[in-house]
């Protein structure tokens, strides 16, 4: 299950486990203009983790989720991976 909002600087999606076990604590996505935060909260130590991913660190996630094992480079003038 998942939710989406949208507020005034930024959409909000949050992704929540609901298996059956091993379930892990719910995963916030926060889009702003310039970047991407994702939170999970740690159970163990109740602190929340934030990772930052620029629009660019985001744009090659969504590319490297469709590509076989390699190391890639985004060529300039097309947005097609170049392997390396």
């Amino acid at each position: 299950m998942f939710t989406i909002e949208h507020e005034f600087d930024a959409t909000v999606i949050t992704l929540v486990d609901e298996g059956e076990t091993h379930l892990q604590e719910d995963v916030t996505i926060n889009a702003f203009e310039e970047c991407i935060t994702i939170e999970q909260l740690d159970p163990m130590t109740d602190r929340v983790h934030v990772v930052t991913l620029s629009m660019q660190q985001l744009k090659e996630l969504a590319m490297a989720l469709d590509l076989p094992e390699g190391a890639y480079r985004i060529a300039k003038e097309k947005a097609v991976p170049k392997n390396v």
